[in-house]
């Protein structure tokens, strides 16, 4: 039974999961547009109670204020007609699914080969990044000596804190690659390393070196230090943040 679902699920992540993006984009579009603007109000409020609440925490009035927020939020989503189209689509599609597999199973046999060395293979060698995605949480480089490796990550609610100053970046551009749903990031960048930013935000505060803009409001903002096309070591910074600050400042 676990094998079957598994599968099922498989296909649906193959198979149709676009499918079902694109006609859930379509339907929330339609239902938002005639049936529910009011949904996009409630969206705000709910981002805003989160956010503001995030500031206050750890006091009372901050845990309310969150908690009441992602209550809110979620109700808000399962109220929504489309999500309960979907739900219901999902639903009897695997039901479907499940009944088509006992009436016509499918058998796997196994292909056993003998491995083959070619000279022609290409080694890989697997590295371990510095960060994960996560959906909570604070991510933080180490306060201790570490080995650079490009970052590329994307998270829900938490802040990234990335300090270059327990690292060497190799010669060449390295990148940072950081997408934010709630949250601020801190990137700290030694005297020596040339920057180029490039940040995407909904709403939050910008600070790049000397530069400071306490309200960006849906904007896309590009910086880059002057010697950045000729230095021999570089870094390239891109953020994308919905509610949120972002900070990049020499250490």
């Amino acid at each position: 039974m676990e094998g079957r679902l598994r599968t099922l699920l498989n296909k649906i992540k193959s198979d149709n999961l676009n499918a079902f993006i694109l006609f859930g984009i379509i339907l929330l579009i339609i239902e938002i547009t005639f049936f529910n603007g009011g949904v996009i109000f409630s969206f705000i409020i709910s981002f805003g109670c989160i956010y503001i609440g995030r500031k206050k925490l750890p006091r009372t009035f901050g845990k309310i204020l969150f908690w009441f927020g992602w209550i809110s939020l979620a109700l808000t989503i399962l109220g929504m007609m489309t999500v309960k189209f979907l739900i219901l689509a999902v639903l009897i599609y695997l039901l479907i699914q499940f009944f088509q597999s006992k009436k016509n199973p499918q058998y796997i046999k196994p292909e056993i080969k003998e491995s083959q060395k070619s000279s022609a293979q290409e080694p890989i060698l697997k590295r371990q990044p510095l960060f994960c995605n996560n959906i909570f949480g604070q991510q933080k480089t180490p306060e201790y000596v570490y080995e650079w490796n490009d970052v590329n990550i994307q998270s829900g609610i938490g802040d990234t804190i990335i300090d270059l100053s327990y690292t060497v970046l190799p010669k060449g551009e390295s990148v940072i690659f950081v997408r934010n749903v709630i949250g601020n990031v801190q990137v700290f960048v030694p005297y020596e390393i040339e920057v180029k930013v490039h940040h995407s935000v909904l709403y939050g505060a910008t600070t790049i070196f000397e530069n400071h803009d306490a309200k960006t409001l849906n904007q896309t903002l590009h910086y880059q230090t002057e010697q950045y096309d000729y230095a021999e070591h570089k870094l390239k910074i891109i953020t994308t943040v919905g509610v949120g600050d972002l900070e990049v400042k020499r250490a």
